[in-house]
């Protein structure tokens, strides 16, 4: 993906627009393992290794390349000590702690709305009730949806 360089101010950015820097950098923190990465480090300065420990199930190069693109936005902070061999430790720059904490109230919305959320796959997934009739779970020729599936839309 090519970003354009943004000349105006953050707050004319159009994030709608699909060469957004925001979206590009939306698209790199969204993933399984950054997210778990950033938890992992919380309030703590850890090493490689014990990054690695904490992010259960990432492989070195996963963890390797997650760290490089967090570095690379400004999320995380990589300290390189002159010692034989080196040592490396990362921690959360204030943005990065600002993201957790984004990550946070998303992780307590999803408990708050998680049996919703079951319930709402579980009706998507389920087989249309055989006595209410083909009509109740399909649309009509218009396109709009009738029947309970509609309801439950709505609501």
């Amino acid at each position: 993906m090519v970003t354009k360089q943004f000349s105006g101010s953050p707050d004319e950015a159009d994030l709608r627009r699909a060469d957004s820097l925001a979206r590009e950098i939306f698209s790199d923190v969204a993933n399984k393992w950054a997210l778990l990465i950033i938890e992992a480090l919380g309030d703590r300065t850890l090493r490689f290794s014990e990054v690695l420990k904490e992010v259960d199930g990432i492989s070195h190069k996963m963890l390797t390349q997650n760290l490089r693109m967090l570095e690379r936005n400004g999320l995380v902070e990589r300290t390189v000590y002159p010692t034989v061999p080196p040592k490396v430790e990362y921690t959360l720059t204030e943005p990065g702690q600002g993201l957790r904490d984004t990550v946070h109230r998303m992780c307590d919305w999803t408990q708050r709305h998680l049996g919703h959320i079951e319930e709402a796959r579980d009706r998507f997934t389920s087989p249309p009730d055989a006595t209410s009739g083909p009509s109740d779970a399909t649309s009509g020729p218009s396109g709009a949806t009738s029947g309970p599936l509609r309801a439950s839309i709505q609501t």
